[in-house]
């Protein structure tokens, strides 16, 4: 019965494949960057288009309007009662595209070479949304109706931290009450690997700002005399880190617990050292040295210097001490650690390492998030587990996630369900970077997924 279904899927998948893929690329056009104000309207665009899409697939939708950008909420019911509620979440907005000069295509001007299309936001997460709304559409055809009670939150703000949403989920708990949660933001090993995400990483991020005078001094004057702002930053961030990778913040590991056997045994750990340096132009060299990369990528912490500013750095030279310097970090966290606690030390080990002669000012950011953990023996990992197995005919695999999402534990709370982490995104899809992409056989792939994982959650 269930390769029939599949073998339906996919026939009605190939019949819209060509007006889905121009779809997709009128989805990818809109630049919807949440961290930069002048942004603000094509969110909104983006938004309405998105809007107009779930009401043709027969939504009850809403717009919460919030102190940022609007969230977009859907729901059918039509299922009934006796069927289970799946909540499914993406997001619309995207990272920023500098350095614009490394794309080789307009980041909102999707191109298409090798199969794969390029542009902001096509893996993260206007792929993996997209293909969810195909599913549903390929649901609507084969089944009239949707097989389960489907609810579908996508926001705006996932890039800067959720605060919008996480703010407003206590007055929205009964819309979103559910029994399982898909997360469709996140990946698989390889191209042919399926595999279920049992684990996310948390996240605290935090400004450092180092003063030194109330202006650029000339270094020839002043050199000697003063403390250069950016020599006491470095000094502070290098004493942050041991040489073995180790964090050397008072506290950092105190809520740390080391990988089980049973955990390691579970985990698809295999690392082609080689062929992440041909990929990415980098040796797997960082973080912990005594562990594993996938070990250090998915179950330890980290402390990352994600920008440093300070002095002339334009062409040509200009010889000053300058009178600040800054840089922005970020701490990646795993079950045990709280994010507010952590950016506490933090702060207090670098304003303890501050030289005499320079003021420190240390902004740990509101928005934030804990790790997340799936239960592999939950209903809803096992009826996508057995959906990605049909779909790539393969036995899956299970891993963890060093990214984030931070909204994952507290969107769970409000609706009550247990959480799915599902995703094809993959490592060299260059998220976050200049030529970011997708692949369109994953668009396929899962749209199929999606639809038979919601079909299987019709029978628990």
């Amino acid at each position: 019965m269930q390769s029939t279904l599949l073998e339906q899927l996919k026939e009605l998948y190939g019949q819209s494949e060509e007006n889905a893929l121009d779809e997709f690329q009128t989805f990818l056009s809109f630049p919807s960057i949440s961290s930069e104000k002048e942004y603000s309207t094509h969110l909104l665009e983006c938004a309405d288009w998105l809007m107009e899409r779930m009401e043709s697939l027969g939504f009850k939708t809403h717009i919460w309007e919030t102190s940022g950008h609007p969230i977009l909420f859907g729901e059918d019911l039509s299922a009934g009662p006796d069927k289970p509620t799946l909540l499914i979440y993406n997001h619309y907005d995207v990272q920023p595209v500098d350095p614009l000069e490394l794309w080789e295509s307009p980041p909102f001007e999707p191109s298409i070479r090798n199969g794969q299309i390029y542009a902001r936001g096509a893996q993260d997460n206007k792929g993996q949304c997209f293909y969810v709304m195909q599913a549903l559409r390929l649901l609507k055809k084969t089944h009239g109706q949707f097989p389960i009670n489907i609810k579908w939150l996508i926001e705006g703000e996932e890039e800067t931290g959720s605060e919008a949403l996480e703010a407003i989920l206590t007055q929205k708990r009964q819309e979103l009450q559910a029994d399982h949660l898909a997360i469709v933001d996140l990946g698989i090993p390889g191209p042919e690997i399926p595999a279920i995400t049992l684990g996310t990483r948390g996240i605290i991020t935090m400004d450092v700002t180092v003063s030194g005078s109330s202006t650029d001094l000339h270094s020839g004057s002043h050199g000697g005399i003063v403390f250069n702002p950016i020599h006491a930053l470095v000094q502070m961030l290098s004493g942050c880190r041991d040489l073995e990778g180790n964090i050397t913040v008072p506290g950092f590991y105190d809520d740390v617990s080391p990988l089980g056997e049973n955990e390691k045994g579970m985990l698809y750990l295999e690392f082609d050292e080689k062929g992440y340096l041909q990929a990415f132009g980098a040796n797997p060299t960082g973080g912990e040295r005594r562990l594993t990369p996938l070990e250090r990528a998915w179950t330890r912490p980290t402390l990352e210097i994600n920008g440093i500013n300070g002095g002339y750095t334009g062409d040509g030279f200009k010889t000053v001490i300058p009178a600040q310097a800054s840089a922005k970090l970020s701490c990646r966290l795993v079950p045990g650690q709280d994010p507010q606690k952590v950016g506490k030390l933090v702060a207090d080990h670098l304003k303890s390492l501050a030289p005499e002669g320079v003021e420190v000012v240390v902004n740990v950011h509101p928005g934030s998030g804990s790790a997340c953990r799936s239960d592999i023996s939950s209903k809803g990992v096992q009826a996508f587990s057995k959906a990605y197995e049909e779909v790539f005919g393969k036995e899956v695999r299970y891993t963890y996630e060093g990214g984030s999402i931070p909204i994952i534990n507290a969107l769970a709370e409000a609706s009550g369900s247990e959480v799915i982490l599902l995703g094809l995104g993959l490592a060299d899809d260059y998220m976050h970077a200049p030529n970011e992409h997708f692949g369109i056989d994953r668009l396929k792939k899962g749209a199929l997924i999606m639809a038979l994982g919601i079909d299987h959650l019709q029978k628990e």
